[in-house]
């Protein structure tokens, strides 16, 4: 029997979970969709005040990995302790956690992928740069294609290394984040 996901190095998971891309597929969507009720479901008795689909999965026409990525946003005077919780209870595997972030994963086994992964972002409502970064590339997709093609370099270079594709992402997403921030000041922000 081979090692369980916890026992197993980060480099021996980046080996297991390598960094691909894959055309836009909209069963992407219907994934999201059904893991938002099953979420709204389990966690009705939780002050969830947004659930949304985020990250390259949601942008149509652009190579992604099939990863779904969600954010689930809780008011500010909420614990978030006590929804990571309930969230492990409902089969996702905790990945990292502070304060004012929890981040967890679903569809991840010893074997690989399954065949529905999700990447389940919590945190306290406002904090939802992803929301801004989708937005603005769902409105110019000029700048989407210019992502992904950034994107599709990144996932040769760092096909086994996480961390330093998302590193070398960081400074494209800043930037556009922060445009769109300033161009929808008033979309997300906590009334």
């Amino acid at each position: 029997m081979g090692k369980k996901l916890s026992e197993m190095t980060l480099q021996e998971l980046w080996q297991l979970f390598p960094i691909f891309l894959e055309p836009h597929n909209a069963v992407w969507a219907q994934n999201y969709a059904e893991m938002q009720k099953f979420l709204t479901e389990k966690l009705k008795n939780r002050d969830i005040l947004h659930i949304c689909h985020i990250g390259s999965t949601a942008i149509p026409n652009i190579q992604a990995k099939p990863i779904v990525d969600i954010l689930v946003e809780i008011p500010r005077d909420k614990g978030i302790k006590a929804v990571a919780a309930e969230i492990e209870k409902i089969g996702f595997l905790k990945m990292s956690e502070s304060d004012t972030r929890v981040s967890f994963n679903f569809g991840y086994t010893e074997r690989g992928f399954a065949d529905k992964v999700f990447h389940l972002h919590l945190r306290f409502a406002g904090d939802n740069d992803e929301l801004y970064f989708r937005d603005y590339l769902l409105d110019n997709p000029d700048v989407a294609k210019e992502y992904e093609k950034l994107k599709i370099g990144l996932a040769r270079e760092f096909e086994h290394d996480r961390d330093g594709y998302t590193a070398a992402k960081t400074d494209f997403v800043k930037h556009y984040t922060e445009l769109a921030k300033t161009l929808y000041a008033d979309r997300y922000r906590i009334k």
